[in-house]
């Protein structure tokens, strides 16, 4: 039986404001580790978020240039779940109130033009990172990076290949730097991106048992990742096996996807309003002063 891959993206890239999105501390990178912090980011008691207004501006540029309706009012969520990267137990997210939806990106692949289609543009915050320590067997923890402010763009289930996946960030890539909201170099950490991939019969319309790749890092590491992964869940399906829903990460040393640890995915993560921000409401003039942005 005959195959049809399914891949949806989650793309995140860091914009390039010179503060955090809630906090004054520095995005610069190069810092001594846990230098750039303070107590909004650190979540410490009494501490109150300020949302940062040039994260905001770049966040709709980004929308209008591909495609997306922004919304006159969206909303922030805390995302509580439990990892040694998140100081306050939680990011600061948009989930139920984004603050664009729809938009497009027009691509010529090997079979003929198409157009992807977006499914929404949010805001949101950076964890931190873990660093393995100089003797090789301890793990510690650097939240210079939690706080920095993010694009999530997130498709619908329109790509059918690695290759597809990978000739769509390079144009995404390409409409961001034109507009002043990319890095030059992706390679940098500023772009990683979660794929979820299934496969169903060709010709079906129904969506098969997903399987969701987290942090790739590169253009090439997407491509070869979701080729292996659908070649994986070809050879397991033809066998009369079973797939189960899951999320993985990629070993590039090995070649093969590997199953993140227990409260590593998002199945334990839980969602509710951010009491300590208001609704961000945007004008109308405010909106399309960001659109003559992108044509000046």
């Amino acid at each position: 039986m005959e195959y049809e891959t399914v891949i949806g993206l989650e793309i995140y890239v860091a914009l390039p404001t010179r503060s955090k999105l809630f906090c004054g501390c520095s995005t610069a990178g190069g810092a001594e580790p846990n230098t750039n912090c303070c107590p909004v980011c650190l979540g410490l008691p009494g501490a109150l978020p300020r949302l940062n207004r040039r994260a905001v501006e770049f966040a709709v540029m980004a929308a209008l240039a591909l495609g997306g309706t922004v919304q006159q009012e969206c909303r922030f969520d805390r995302k509580t779940c439990f990892s040694p990267r998140l100081p306050k137990g939680y990011r600061i997210v948009q989930c139920d109130h984004p603050l664009a939806l729809g938009g497009s990106l027009e691509l010529d692949f090997p079979d003929g033009s198409r157009r992807i289609k977006l499914e929404r543009v949010c805001l949101e915050e950076e964890a931190g990172r873990l660093v393995r320590g100089g003797d090789g067997a301890s793990v510690l923890v650097d939240y210079n990076r939690a706080g920095i402010p993010l694009l999530k763009i997130v498709t619908k289930p329109e790509l059918r290949s690695g290759r597809e996946a990978c000739l769509f960030l390079e144009k995404l890539h390409a409409v961001l730097l034109e507009a002043g909201i990319a890095a030059v170099k992706p390679e940098q950490g500023v772009l990683r991106c979660d794929a979820g991939i299934s496969l169903r019969p060709a010709g079906s319309q129904e969506t098969g048992t997903r399987t969701e790749v987290r942090n790739l890092h590169s253009f090439c590491a997407v491509e070869e990742t979701l080729n292996a992964e659908a070649k994986r869940q070809a050879e397991i399906l033809r066998q009369g096996g079973r797939l189960v829903m899951a999320a993985c990460h990629w070993d590039g040393k090995r070649k093969v996807t590997v199953p993140l640890p227990a409260g590593e995915d998002s199945s334990g993560c839980r969602y509710f309003p951010e009491p300590d921000l208001l609704p961000l409401r945007l004008e109308r003039f405010f909106i399309e002063a960001m659109r003559r942005r992108l044509t000046v």
